[in-house]
């Protein structure tokens, strides 16, 4: 009996010691496992140090730039988006878009927001789009963001006004068209910041809608 209990004694230190054994070269294992790489770690590190551009460009704007961030609407489904100086004016977020032409006014020199306002361009009162663009002075900027339907209630006068901001597509604007544009009155050569997508059942990428469009850049201050 006191040799078998000694057998069994020595049996049970021996498990536990490999248990022992096995266990810390489990955890071990897994500590080197799921370290992460150094390049990770200076990763999570550096990233709090990220600056963010205004408005989300890719790259920050130079100084006496604006920097802005423009976003057709989505069919009839999502409005659009309209940013300025990391300030973002129109958007569904703050339901103030409305079907048609949204249109930002902002003072060119200092940046500051003057007025905001959508015209329904397909049943609504195409005068009163009219009067807002006469009213327009030389030192204002000028963004625009089509919505559902910009084209229907179009007109020459309001086309040559438009073309007066720096506009080249808005001679060809039409029922469903996307479009996002940022100008100012009697500019020298055409804007630089159009965009244009026409409505065609063959490209379209909704249903009846071409694609929303996204227009970003930096835009001189007046000085």
């Amino acid at each position: 009996m006191r040799l078998s209990g000694l057998l069994r004694y020595l049996a049970l230190i021996f498990a536990v010691a490999t248990t022992w054994l096995f266990i810390r070269e489990y955890i071990n294992f897994n500590m080197k496992t799921f370290r992460l790489p150094r390049w990770m770690g200076s990763a999570h590190k550096n990233s709090s140090q990220l600056v963010k551009n205004k408005c989300g460009l890719s790259k920050s704007c130079p100084d006496n730039f604006f920097a802005f961030k423009i976003v057709s609407g989505a069919a009839n489904v999502v409005g659009p988006t309209m940013c300025f100086e990391d300030q973002t004016i129109m958007s569904p977020v703050k339901n103030n878009v409305g079907r048609g032409l949204n249109v930002v006014l902002v003072d060119g020199t200092t940046g500051a927001v003057l007025t905001q306002k959508s015209f329904d361009m397909y049943s609504g009162d195409a005068s009163l789009l009219t009067k807002f663009l006469k009213e327009i002075s030389e030192d204002v900027l000028v963004l625009v963001a089509s919505y559902d339907d910009p084209g229907t209630k179009m007109n020459d006068e309001i086309r040559k006004l438009f073309s007066n901001l720096g506009s080249t597509h808005v001679k060809q604007l039409g029922f469903r068209d996307s479009w996002v544009f940022l100008g100012a009155q009697n500019l020298k050569s055409k804007s630089p910041f159009e965009q244009f997508l026409k409505n065609n059942p063959e490209t379209n990428k909704y249903d009846g809608w071409p694609e929303l469009l996204e227009l970003e850049g930096c835009v001189p201050r007046k000085v």
